[in-house]
């Protein structure tokens, strides 16, 4: 794997997430690539996900905290300076195969500081039951991408105030407080946080890469569109309907269905799952103009929507749209 470095600078979250897409669209497809990033504080939410329902907009904008949107799944990760975010572009389009091996090779170098991490659930690495790392992945031609959260170290009081998840999720996982769910890599390991890069680093790579001043250059223009507000708020339509439901091992979902006499003008499906096909195609497109019943909805639907959406079974999209 090649190690992806740029000139030292503090940069913004954004910065990075462009990044992620310039190195898979730009560099020898044969290699697989990776890096670490800090930030300045921040929040970062999923592509499918609506700001006002994740983040504490109030919060952030008086303390400073940053706000952006993905163009990944998943739900939404506090991050600062005190935990690491990780990225690996891969040219395997397998996109299931790549998160799985990408998370045991994650599980594989903790464990090799003695920690005893294990994958978890859909997308987690976890330390005793404790939550140390969340990841999400998507897909643009001929390049996987994956990234994710390691908690070194973090700003309790900011990750509890500036993220708002539904009391559904934290009532289904049994969370009396955040602490309790999460670990703090410093309560296990010997290393300084710049120590840990450096392992983690030599572990998963063999050689390096300098991105120059065109790359920067190159980088910044993706960046416009992460640093939108278009891209960041969204374009939030008014829905006749809206139904919400968590799905075990797919996440939180909400469907907005616009109707006029009874028929499905526009619908979006919202939430912190993982697209792994085409939604828009094979699932909202086939939805539109159709009557707002059982019988329509199970005559457009695909028989398996899990190559769509990860683990979601027919039934359950099918119940979800009809608040069944």
């Amino acid at each position: 794997m090649v190690y992806v470095d740029i000139p030292e600078e503090s940069r913004l979250l954004s910065f990075y997430l462009s990044m992620e897409e310039y190195v898979a669209r730009t560099k020898p497809a044969e290699s697989e690539y990776f890096f670490m990033w800090q930030v300045e504080p921040s929040v970062i939410f999923g592509r499918n996900q609506l700001i006002e329902n994740e983040v504490n907009i109030p919060y952030c904008r008086s303390h400073g905290i940053r706000m952006y949107r993905r163009k990944s799944g998943g739900g939404c990760v506090y991050a600062d300076m005190s935990n690491i975010m990780f990225a690996y572009i891969t040219p395997d389009e397998n996109v299931s195969l790549t998160f799985n091996k990408y998370i045991d090779l994650v599980v594989g170098t903790l464990r090799k500081l003695g920690v005893p991490a294990e994958a978890s659930g859909r997308n987690d690495i976890l330390i005793h039951g404790r939550k140390v790392s969340g990841n999400a992945f998507y897909h643009i031609p001929g390049r996987s991408i994956v990234h994710g959260t390691m908690l070194y170290d973090t700003n309790m009081q900011n990750m509890v105030s500036a993220i708002t998840p539904s009391d559904e999720k934290l009532v289904s996982k049994g969370v009396k407080s955040v602490r309790q769910h999460i670990a703090l890599l410093k309560d296990y390991i010997p290393l300084s946080l710049k120590e840990f890069k450096d392992f983690v680093r030599n572990d998963l790579c063999e050689s390096s890469i300098m991105l120059n001043a065109d790359d920067i250059s190159n980088i910044k223009e993706i960046e416009r569109e992460y640093l939108s507000d278009d891209f960041i708020y969204g374009n939030n339509p008014r829905y006749s309907i809206i139904n919400r439901k968590r799905i075990e091992n797919v996440g939180d979902m909400e469907a907005r269905i616009e109707l006029k006499n009874g028929i499905i003008k526009d619908v979006n499906i919202m939430g912190d799952y993982f697209l792994v096909g085409d939604i828009d195609n094979r699932i909202l497109y086939r939805l539109r103009n159709i009557p707002y019943t059982r019988e329509a909805l199970e005559a457009v639907i695909p028989p398996h929507v899990d190559d769509i959406v990860m683990n979601l079974k027919r039934d359950e999209l099918i119940g979800l749209l009809l608040n069944s």
